[in-house]
C-alpha cells in the first residue's frame, strides 16, 4: 500500500489513479492528520508527501514519521513545486528517501516509486506472503491453494488471477489491470476473458469463491477477513 498526502485534488486523483492502474494500491489524503490516522490502522510500504500543505507542512510530517518507532523506516518520497537545491537538501537531510519536483511525468514518478519499493524490505517480503482469509489459504511461492484444508487445483492463469486479487486485497482491480498483470495486455476489449476465468475460479474455490466480489462497472476484489 502507498499513501499520498497532497492537498491539490487534481494531482492527488491523477497520482492515485495512475498507481492503482499500475497495480500499486494507493490511497490519498489531504493532511497529516488523515495520514497518521491511516498509519495507525495499516502501515504503508511507501509514503508520498507534498511539502507545501495547508496547516502542518510536509517537512513537519516527515519529522514526525522519522521520530515514530513504527514509521521511521517507511520510505518517503517528497513532492513539491520547489526546485532549488537548498529545498531538496533540507528534505533529504531530514530523512526523505527521494525528492520529485512538480510538474513531474507519470512514467518517471512510477519508475521512482518502484525503485523505492525495491529497496524496501517490507515491500520485498510482500511477494512472499501467505494469504489466509476465512477458509481460503494461498501460498504464492509454493503455488498452494487450499479451501477448508482441502487442496484445490488451479490452472496457471487462474492461480495468477487469484494471486493478483489477494495482493490487492480490499481494493478493486479493474479488468484491464487484470488483463495486463495476468495475460500481458490490456484495454483491447477482451474483458470477457477475465469474466470467464473469474467464473471458473469461483467454481473451483467452492465456498471460498464468494470471497471474490464483483464491483459493477469497475472490476473485482477479494473481500473477507484475514486470519
Amino acid at each position: 500500500m502507498i499513501y499520498l498526502v497532497e492537498d491539490d485534488g487534481n494531482i492527488r486523483q491523477l497520482v492515485i489513479y495512475t498507481l492503482n492502474k499500475s497495480d500499486l494500491p494507493a490511497q490519498g489524503f489531504v493532511s497529516g492528520e488523515e495520514l497518521f490516522s491511516a498509519t495507525a490502522k495499516e502501515l504503508p510500504e511507501l509514503i508520498m508527501l507534498d511539502v507545501m500543505l495547508p496547516g502542518e507542512s510536509g517537512l513537519s510530517i516527515l519529522a514526525r514519521l522519522r521520530a515514530g518507532e513504527e514509521t521511521r523506516e517507511i520510505p518517503v518520497m517528497m513532492l513539491t513545486a520547489k526546485g532549488s537545491e537548498y529545498d531538496k537538501v533540507v528534505g533529504l537531510d531530514m530523512g526523505a528517501d527521494d525528492y520529485v519536483t512538480k510538474p513531474f511525468g507519470m512514467m518517471e514518478l512510477l519508475a521512482r516509486v518502484r525503485a523505492l519499493l525495491r529497496r524496501n524490505p517490507a515491500a520485498q517480503a510482500r511477494a512472499q506472503l501467505e494469504f489466509s482469509i476465512e477458509g481460503l489459504y494461498v501460498c504464492p511461492e509454493r503455488h498452494i491453494v487450499r479451501v477448508s484444508g482441502q487442496e484445490v487445483s488451479l490452472t496457471l492463469k487462474e492461480f495468477e488471477l487469484l494471486s493478483v486479487l489477494l495482493k490487492n486485497r480490499g481494493f478493486v482491480v479493474s479488468r484491464d489491470a487484470l488483463l495486463s498483470s495476468v495475460w500481458g495486455y490490456g484495454d483491447f476489449g477482451e474483458n470477457r476473458t477475465v469474466d470467464v476465468h473469474i467464473s471458473t475460479l469461483r467454481q473451483k474455490l467452492g465456498e471460498a469463491g464468494a470471497l471474490i466480489e464483483t464491483v459493477r462497472g469497475l472490476g473485482y476484489k477479494i473481500g473477507g477477513r484475514a486470519r
